[in-house]
This record gives C-alpha cells, structure tokens and sequence, in this order.
C-alpha cells in the first residue's frame, strides 16, 4: 500500500517521529475557522533510494492568483522531477510554486501536484509547511486544531485523502501463498457484494459485517477507506455471460429488498460511522444502454430488453439513494472504459444515460460523489509513446485500426474528460474519478520503449501502444497484462484515487463452461480460440487458457500480473 503521510505542526511532528509513526489527518477533516492553510503530504511509493510524492493544499485565506509551497527536509532528500507545479530545491529547502494554469487557489480551494525524488538512510517528513509565507496546518494561536469527532456525518471531498484503504484479508491471503506475492499482499483491493450470499458470506467466506469490523481494527485512530462493489443489478452484465447474476430482468423488487436494502442497513449501523465506504456501483450496466441496443451491430437482445423495462436505470437510481442516505458513505458510479466510450457517440450519451439514472428512485446528482473507469479491465492509464493529435505523412492516429475513430488512447485522459462532461451536465463541480490499475501495466519484455516506426499510421500506433491486446473491446483474462500503478490518493488533476478495485488473481470468467449454483455462464470471449464478434471487431478473444469461473483465485494469471507489473516490483 502507499504511505500516506500527512504534514503537521512540529509539534505533533516530533511526536510522531518519536514513535515512528507518522499521524495522518485530511485537511477536509481539520477545522478550518483559524487555519490559513493545509498541505497534505503523502508518500506514494518508496523503493528505498527514492519516493514519488503527492501533495494537496488547501488555501483557507483570502483568494490567490499564485502560490509557493515551501518546506525543509531534514534528511538528504533530493527533488528530481515534478508535475503540475514548479518543483525547485536549494540545500534542504524545496518551493513548489504554481504553473500558469494552476495559479488560481480560491478561499476554500484546492490543488494538487507530484514530484520525484532520491534519499538514501532515512526519508523523514517534512516538519513544516508554509503558503506564501504562512505557516500551514496551525491555528491563529500556534497550536493544533481539533479534528471532528468520528462519524459526526460530514463527507470529505476526498476519502482517500490522508486515510489508509482497506487490506481485504482473504485477498491478502490468496496473494501471499503464491511465489512471490507477499511483495503486493498488503495491497487494497475492493470487496465484490457480487450476489445476496455475499451480504452475509458463504462458502466460508467474510461477509460484509465481518470486513468492516476488520476494518475498524485496520484503522486504528487513524482515517480509514473501505472499497465495496456494489454488483447484483437485474439482468446484469447484458452484453457478457460470464458475469451474468442471479436476478432475472424483471427481478428489480428482489434487487431493492434482498440485495440492496441489506447492504444498506448494515452501512448505516453507528458502529461503522468512522469510516469511510466508498461503494463502486453497478458495473457495466448503464453504458450497455447506449452501446449494446438495437439498431447498432453490437446490440444484445438482454441489453435490449434492459433499455425497455428500465430496471437498470431504477435500479442504480435506488441503490444511490439509499446507500448515499449514509453520510459517511461516497457513491462512484461505473464510467467503463476510453475502449468502450470513447467514441462520439457514446461519451455524452452515456453521461445522459447516469444522470437519468442519478435522477431516479429518489436519487439526486448529490448522491454521486464521483465515477470510476476501467473497473476490472486492461485500458492503459498513460500511453507514453503516442498521442492522439499525432499523425503519420498526413494521416492522424485516430484513422489507425487500433484507435478507430476514438477520441482517447488511454484512460487517464478519458477520466479527466469524463468528469469535464459530468459536470457539463449537472453533476456536481466536486465530482472525482477513480481509475482502476488494478491489471493495465501493461510491463515485461514486451512493452515498447519509445515510439513505433513511422513507416505508416498502423506500424506507427502498433509499436508505439503499450497495450498489447489485439483490441480495446478484449476484457477477459488478457494474455501480457500487468499489474499497474499501486493504489494512491490524488494522483493527478481530477483524479481522487488510484484503487486496486478488481483484485489481481481472480479471473474474469471460464475459459470454457463450468457448472455452478452462482448464475454465471460460459462467454466465448473467455476462450481463447474464440475469434470474435463485433463488439471486438472481430478479432481473437486473447484470453488466457484454463481460467476459472469468474472471482475464482487463477493462479497462473496472478503470476503473469506479477511478472509483467509497470512499475515492475522490487
């Protein structure tokens, strides 16, 4: 998992230091009548000679049209490269001064930048922080605000900032009795409520009470997040049989009284008002209707029949409502994936498609707090190598096969889009995206190191493309994938968290049928000498072989993820 560390007082600092253990506190979560500032340090990786660092400040004075961050190390850190600020450093001492397009830092606003640097010994925290001048994390007289009481039902704007995530300890098992998996073992990873049995556990399994009383031992005193996916709709996953559930398409009363309202009880026991739960809801459902319906090529009669009943759209409506009755709850609603919505004629519509669906049952835009993309799925975060303004003797990169008219080549500028749009239409201004990098690493011997061949568009993309599927409508049990970056808070502009929300090792579906009593078919995508369909241009599943039935602990792709991680583990 990433360290989270947050800045405070020297004070407090000390004391921190004196026990070796850093104090995280959210600077949403500190009262900010007499503080001026807040500053947010979290380090996200450490390999041991260097650390990448993420940092968030709050600006609680008057409105600003630039800024500077400045702080000390007391160690021999040193900054050698940074984003969306201008990192500098002389001696010990670092300033972080704003970029053109970020030196607007309203009162009450914040913003977010990332460096990389290099340390040998120890890499202490930082003491003190100051903006413009002004000493931040202190109240008016020197001393230490009072952070709210646990569970008092004010949600943060972000709840992964400054609080660890949620190891789920069954996971966490599974990981570490592979070779070499106990390096990611205490990774966090989502909780899938993927059938009613979940709700309670089967099959010897923790049900949902039981994670989150391990969860109030995880956190401690400190903020803690628990990730839950929220997966059960009616006629789910229309387009796909391999994560089809146990409600039938007409099933929307069984979907509200045996699967949601549970949930929705046991979230709203006082017991877990400290923590944080933030609920993924209803993967790949609403964008089915707009993509998988009739009149187009890729229409399924399920979606069809999904679009016309309106049990989709009621169910996530009801589920939003009921589950954002919780304040300490925060709804993220499934956005797919810049391979599935990229396209002119699903990115808005789809956008149109969540909000009647937010706007159903009772529920409002207010009960989403944000979206999250490329859930269980393989998209790149960052193509490195291309973009899509570039083009070869004349011919842009979006005539390529590969990119087919798409506006996007990767998920990082997708999300950052996506959220642009939602707000566009009524969503919310403070709206945030996860992106899941669970398995989009997309390493190994096979990943380019520099830009393909400019010999035509094709070869162009084709050598320059870290991901190596044979197409961006491939989704089950990809063959070259890797694990991608590791979970992290405010990662970039827009972008609340990186999250593990498909854990790494469990498959996508079976390679070829298998009987079960968990509703789950066979999907030809999930074999690997299926040769396609038009949701995949018709090209090979590029699965892998021997896969057990979806959720199921495989092995051999666990250690393939392993193998092929960007960044590569240690």
């Amino acid at each position: 998992m990433s360290r989270t560390r947050t800045a405070l007082l020297a004070a407090i600092a000390l004391v921190a230091g004196a026990s070796g253990t850093a104090l995280a506190v959210n600077p949403a979560d500190v009262g900010t009548a007499a503080v001026a500032c807040t500053v947010d340090y979290k380090i996200q990786n450490d390999w041991g000679s260097g650390f990448t660092a993420a940092v968030t400040i709050t600006n609680n004075g008057a409105a600003k049209t630039s800024w500077a961050v400045k702080w000390s190390y007391a160690g021999n850190q040193k900054v050698t490269s940074g984003w969306n600020a201008k990192v500098t450093q002389s001696g010990t001492g670092v300033t972080a001064a704003n970029e053109s397009y970020n030196g607007t830092l309203a009162t009450g606003g914040s913003t977010s930048f990332g460096f990389q640097g290099t340390y040998s010994g120890t890499n202490a925290i930082p003491a003190t922080f100051t903006l413009d001048g002004v000493t931040c994390n202190v109240d008016g007289g020197g001393g230490p605000t009072d952070p709210p009481d646990p569970g008092t039902g004010t949600r943060v704007d972000n709840p992964y900032s400054g609080a660890k995530v949620y190891v789920n300890p069954e996971w966490s098992a599974n990981a570490a009795a592979e070779p070499g998996g106990s390096r990611i073992a205490n990774q966090p990873t989502g909780v899938w409520l993927d059938r009613v049995a979940a709700i309670n556990g089967t099959g010897g399994k923790m049900g949902l009470r039981a994670h989150l009383d391990e969860a109030l031992k995880q956190k401690g005193s400190g903020e803690l997040a628990v990730q839950l996916v929220i997966y059960d709709l009616p006629g789910r996953d229309c387009a796909a049989l391999a994560s089809n559930g146990e409600f039938g398409p007409t099933d929307i009363d069984k979907y509200k009284t045996q699967y949601i309202d549970p949930i929705a009880a046991i979230l709203a026991d006082p017991k877990y008002a400290s923590l944080r739960i933030v609920t993924t809801v209803e993967l790949d459902s609403l964008p089915n209707l707009v993509t998988n319906v009739s009149p187009r090529a890729t229409a399924t009669p399920n979606c069809d029949t999904m679009k016309a009943n309106g049990n989709y759209t009621k169910g996530v409506g009801y589920a939003l409502n009921k589950l954002g009755d919780a304040p300490n709850v925060y709804n993220y609603v499934d956005a797919g994936h810049h391979g599935w919505l990229g396209w002119d004629d699903n990115f808005s519509a789809t956008v149109q498609t969540i909000k009647q669906a937010a706007t159903a049952e009772g529920a409002t835009v207010n009960d989403v707090h944000g979206f999250i993309t490329n859930t269980a799925n393989y998209s790149a975060l960052k193509e490195p190598h291309y973009t899509i303004n570039d083009s070869v003797n004349g011919t842009s990169v979006r005539e390529s096969k590969w990119v087919d008219w798409n506006r996007y080549v990767d998920e990082l500028s997708y999300a950052q889009a996506f959220r642009q749009e939602a707000v566009s239409q009524g969503f919310p201004s403070g709206v945030g995206m996860l992106i899941d990098t669970s398995r989009n690493g997309w390493g190994g011997s096979a990943r380019p190191t520099g830009p393909g061949a400019k010999t035509d568009v094709n070869t162009y993309v084709d050598g320059s493309r870290i991901d190596r599927r044979l197409n961006t409508g491939n989704w089950c049990n990809q063959s070259g994938a890797g694990l991608g970056e590791r979970p992290q808070a405010s990662p970039a502009a827009g972008i609340d968290a990186y999250v593990w929300i498909k854990p790494p090792g469990e498959s996508d579906g079976a390679s070829s049928a298998i009987p079960n009593d968990e509703g789950k078919g066979f999907d030809r995508m999930c074999d690997p000498t299926y040769t396609g369909n038009p949701r995949n241009n018709n090209n090979m599943s590029g699965a892998l072989p021997n896969a057990p039935l979806s959720g199921h602990w495989f092995s051999a792709q666990f250690q393939q993820l392993m193998q092929n991680a960007y960044p590569p583990l240690p």
